[in-house]
Formats: structure tokens, C-alpha cells, sequence
């Protein structure tokens, strides 16, 4: 019998997903995405210095931060400020939007320039780093779109789209987009990155109560770049003209 899901959603159909653009007044690109119940703010900043490693490289940086606000979750998460560092998870989900994001930008292009992408959860219900992921882009699409409009770069440098979502199985059943009740009861979830073209550029997938095969394997694959050209196309949407400059001047 097929798995009944929250708003009687498909086994291969998305949460309702929208991307507001230019969410923060102060940031140089900014969205907040909601996609079901999972909310989160990103936020773009330029800033004009790189990391020691990139001194004199001509090479800009990418780098991002991630937290859960406090009652973004069913229980109070303490603040990482009152721990005094971020948590692992937070760690590796930040490290997790930098690799991504970095995929798909020119740095040459970008020049001795950081910019930091915060994403910060306002609600949780599954699916908050692929949806930081989503989300960031767009936002970093924007900071990007001001240097070039300001004359401080030449051309937008980015090669391509980006976006992320979850995929599982629940029951035995093949699910996309998991929210925080399937997640939680998943033999397999994995967390799939992808470019607007199609290429894969990460992949986290875990046996949580049985291993998978090769061909589930496959098929989660599958399921996870339907989704992805879905919310590519959501973004192309809510950037309109700035779209068409996405890729330009590649090689």
C-alpha cells in the first residue's frame, strides 16, 4: 500500500516550494526559501579580502555559516554563541554550502573577494541544508549580479545553476523530499547537489536500519535530479532576466 504523506503529496512530488528574493534590506543578495514547513534565511556579503591561503592568488572565496534559531525545532536548541562554537552538524552542513556553492562560481572572475552566505533556520522540518543550498544560491546570484553592476567585476561568474534535496526510503518505499517525520523513520536518506546541467557535485547517502543496493542507489539518483531541475526552474523564475546571464562566458 503507498505511504500517505503530509498534504496527500506523491512519492515523487516536491513540498510546496517558494523563494522570496530580496528578503533582507541590508545584504547584498538575499531569499528566503520555505519549502513545506522548512524556513530558512540566506544572506549574501561581499567583502573585499580573501583567506590568508588566496593572498595574491587573484582568486575570490566563497564561505559559508549555518544555525538553527532557537525555536526553529520542536525543543529549544541553545544558541552556538552561548556554547561558544558552532556544533558539529553545524559545522559540517556550512562546510557542506561553501563546497557547493564554490562549484559553480569563477573565482578568477570574482578577484580577491569573500563572500560570506549565512543561512540561518527559522523553522525545521527537514531538509534545511539542501534547502540552504537552494536558497543561497539565488542569494549569491544577487551579490554577485551588484559587483557586476557596479563595475567591480565583469561579468557574472557563475557556470552554472545549483540546487539540493533529500531522497529516501521509507517503508520501502522511494520518497523525495523528505520532512522531519519521514526523515526520522527512513532506512535510507541521502542528500543530493546537483548543477542546472546535470552534473553531480555532492552526494551524502546513509543506510540508517538497512543497506541499499546499486539499483536503489540508482533510482534515488534519479528521483534526486527530477527534483533538482524543479527547483532549478523555480529559481530561474524568481532571478527573471538575471537568469539568462547565469553561464555566460564559460568556455
Amino acid at each position: 500500500m503507498a505511504l500517505t504523506r503530509v498534504n496527500g503529496r506523491g512519492p515523487q512530488e516536491l513540498r510546496p516550494v517558494t523563494i522570496e528574493r530580496n528578503y533582507l534590506k541590508y545584504a547584498e543578495g538575499s531569499a528566503l526559501i520555505c519549502i513545506g514547513d522548512t524556513r530558512v534565511i540566506c544572506s549574501a556579503t561581499v567583502e573585499d579580502k580573501v583567506p590568508p591561503f588566496l593572498r595574491n592568488s587573484g582568486r575570490g572565496w566563497i564561505t559559508a555559516e549555518y544555525a538553527l534559531l532557537p525555536r526553529s525545532t520542536r525543543e529549544r536548541t541553545v544558541r552556538e554563541a552561548t556554547r561558544g562554537r558552532p556544533s558539529g552538524r553545524s559545522q559540517e552542513i556550512q562546510r557542506l554550502i561553501g563546497r557547493a556553492l564554490r562549484s559553480v562560481v569563477d573565482t578568477a572572475v570574482l578577484g580577491e573577494r569573500t563572500i560570506w552566505v549565512d543561512c540561518d533556520v527559522l523553522q525545521a522540518d527537514g531538509g534545511t541544508r539542501t534547502a540552504a543550498i537552494t536558497g543561497s544560491f539565488v542569494a549569491l546570484a544577487d551579490a554577485l549580479a551588484g559587483l557586476v553592476a557596479t563595475g567591480v567585476i565583469e561579468r557574472l561568474p557563475l557556470r552554472d545553476f545549483l540546487a539540493a534535496v533529500s531522497i529516501g526510503l521509507v517503508d520501502g518505499e522511494l520518497l523525495l523530499d523528505l520532512d522531519f517525520e519521514e526523515d526520522s523513520r527512513a532506512d535510507t536518506d541521502m542528500n543530493v547537489v546537483m548543477t542546472g546541467s546535470g552534473q553531480l557535485v555532492e552526494i551524502q547517502g546513509t543506510a540508517e536500519k538497512h543497506p541499499f543496493s546499486r539499483e536503489e542507489m540508482t533510482a534515488m539518483l534519479d528521483l534526486a535530479s527530477e527534483g533538482i531541475a524543479q527547483l532549478i526552474a523555480i529559481q530561474r523564475r524568481v532571478l527573471g532576466p538575471l537568469a539568462e546571464q547565469v553561464g555566460m562566458g564559460n568556455e
